[in-house]
């Protein structure tokens, strides 16, 4: 990994190790703060960070945590939500890899924080050998004191468990974790009410990603102020860009938030890959809206993106070289979005079928006239109108493409009809 200094993926062959850990001052942070602070002011830190969810929505996470009820005696929960389903996003994978026990005092932390006393990882089932990993990081911490009964002599009480999915897109979205940990089918619940007050268990429920949580023991191992000073006033902190496709140094770049995204892809990408140029960009992981090479001098931050009508997302940039006949893009997105629907809604169920349908007919050189007005049809249908965000997903990226690359799609439609 290259760009500023690393603070969340660290260098060298053992640094998953807890020896490494504790040489780069780790727990010490989750030490001093269990032993001198409470609870509240733990939460007032975060939220002093300006530390947003890293996962897509972008929430800010101490403002997350303070929605969970304080009073009676009902046990609460930490879900870390380590499904990385999103296709161009791998920065969780490389955190739990390289640095597992910084994501563990982060737990310890925000678990803390909330009165939580049992934390779950909901990791995919792809990352077999990364749950492995995870599993010896926890023995390790626990065999340490970092974990467990009265951690650090504190009297404060935490258990921590890997949950592995069973393969599932969907799984990803928070309420949908929630049941796939409960054992049952992986649909999304309808809301309200919210995972903080009626999560796992019917339990008041934190849900954050991975990279969220890793953040949390920088915000006390260096001051909320430095950390909030790293990013821009209303999102502290760097952010994890995966770059991935026609670049010529694909990888995972921590840089500020706000970072250009020009800047990602030419200063530290390299550019767009030998002999090409670039057709499109996806900013934020496969469902965020597709950009043109006329709107890559965007900052890389909440608000900009949405400004642009797209959105960061979990940082994932695919970039799209101008070889690549965009009919291609189109299938592959669609027949994703098909593929991993379950099926609880009908116009997610329905509309991701047909526009797979529409798509590779199109490609197959059977397309009609008529076929890009049929799938903004489908797609208007999806957006908003589904029970979890999984319809928005599979409708903007779409819509975008048709939008932004209809003469394209045209001239393609147009050569098939010539050819029959």
């Amino acid at each position: 990994m290259t760009g500023i200094p690393a603070t969340l993926i660290p260098t060298g062959e053992d640094s998953f190790r807890l020896e490494a850990y504790l040489g780069r001052g780790g727990y010490e942070a989750a030490r001093t703060v269990l032993l001198t602070k409470k609870p509240q002011e733990v939460m007032e830190e975060v939220k002093k960070a300006n530390l947003r969810g890293r996962g897509g929505a972008g929430f800010p996470a101490g403002s997350k945590w303070a929605f969970v009820p304080q009073a009676g005696d009902l046990p609460k929960y930490l879900c870390v939500n380590a499904d990385e389903g999103e296709p161009g996003t791998f920065k969780d994978r490389v955190i739990m890899t390289r640095d597992p026990h910084l994501l563990l005092e982060g737990i310890v932390l925000a678990s803390y924080a909330v009165g939580i006393h049992t934390a779950f990882i909901y990791i995919r089932a792809e990352y077999e050998s990364i749950a492995r990993r995870l599993e010896a990081a926890i023995d390790e911490a626990r065999e340490k004191g970092f974990l467990g009964a009265g951690i650090f002599g504190s009297g404060f009480d935490l258990e921590v468990l890997v949950h592995r999915g069973a393969g599932s897109y969907i799984c990803g979205e928070e309420t949908a974790l929630l049941e796939s940990i409960e054992g049952k089918r992986g649909w999304p619940r309808l809301k309200p009410p919210f995972p903080a007050s009626v999560g796992l268990f019917r339990r008041p429920t934190v849900i954050n990603n991975v990279e969220t949580i890793a953040n949390v023991p920088l915000i006390f191992r260096y001051g909320a102020e430095w950390f909030a000073g790293r990013g821009l006033p209303r999102d502290g902190g760097t952010r994890l860009f995966g770059v991935s496709g026609a670049v010529q140094k694909p990888g995972l770049y921590e840089l500020p938030v706000g970072t250009p995204l020009r800047t990602i892809i030419y200063d530290w990408a390299g550019g767009p890959a030998a002999g090409q140029g670039i057709k499109a960009v996806v900013p934020g992981g496969l469902s965020a809206p597709f950009l043109t090479p006329g709107e890559l001098d965007i900052p890389m931050d909440y608000e900009s993106l949405a400004r642009a009508r797209s959105m960061l997302g979990s940082a994932g940039i695919i970039v799209i070289g101008d070889r690549t006949p965009i009919i291609d893009i189109l299938r592959i997105v669609a027949r994703f979005y098909a593929h991993e629907s379950c099926g609880q809604c009908t116009p997610c169920r329905i509309g991701t079928t047909w526009i797979s349908k529409i798509a590779d007919r199109i490609g197959a050189g059977g397309g009609a006239p008529d076929d890009l007005d049929l799938i903004r049809h489908l797609a208007q249908g999806m957006k908003g109108k589904t029970l979890c965000p999984m319809g928005d997903a599979a409708a903007l990226p779409v819509l975008s493409i048709v939008e932004k690359f209809g003469k394209e799609l045209g001239e393609t439609i147009s050569r098939g009809a010539e050819r029959r």
